[in-house]
């Protein structure tokens, strides 16, 4: 029993790992896994702490290594945390946080549900950390509307990715566990 629940475990959090470092594979603007791996953190994690902590320590490092690798040329300094790091973070950490009712039972029309509410909540929250202290943008309703607007465009690579990301993450477990049934969860009794 407890070999069953690591191997789930430690297979969830690779798949999630895998996802977050997937980022350094060219792609459109905005396609990302981030939405799309607190999403299946929450459905498949049991416990809340991994629902927050692995989705958001994926990320960190995987910007770690982007940050300091990939775009190594553009940082003077060895980069931590990228300027305003923490509105993305926080738009992951709220979505995982909405997503754990939602997935008391995963189907289709949830993980479909999950990522489309995903796209709201990474938009809502992310230009507003744009916008705040932004001399872009008058720091008035109108300022925060702008913003709004001009980040509209990014839109559809954010939807298609967590789209994209939530099928294969989703999709891609369900079919492990349907050839591997030692990775379906045993639930308490």
């Amino acid at each position: 029993m407890n070999t069953k629940i690591n191997l789930r475990f430690s297979v969830l959090t690779a798949l999630i790992f895998l996802a977050a470092f997937s980022r350094i594979i060219p792609h459109p603007a905005n396609f990302s896994p981030l939405a799309a791996i607190a999403l299946f953190g929450a459905a498949h994690f049991s416990k809340k702490w991994q629902i927050l902590l692995i989705p958001i320590a994926a990320t960190w490092l995987s910007d770690l290594f982007i940050n300091n690798v990939v775009y190594a040329a553009y940082y003077p300094t060895f980069t931590l945390f990228y300027e305003g790091f923490y509105w993305q973070y926080l738009s992951y950490l709220v979505i995982a946080i909405i997503s754990i009712p939602l997935f008391k039972k995963v189907s289709k029309e949830r993980v479909l549900i999950g990522a489309l509410s995903s796209t709201i909540i990474f938009f809502l929250i992310s230009n507003v950390g744009c916008w705040i202290g932004n001399s872009i943008y008058p720091q008035s309703f109108i300022g925060l509307m702008s913003c709004y607007a001009a980040g509209i465009p990014f839109l559809k690579g954010t939807i298609l990715g967590d789209l994209f990301y939530s099928l294969v993450l989703f999709g891609g477990f369900a079919f492990a566990q349907y050839k591997f049934p030692v990775l379906i969860k045993v639930e308490n009794k």
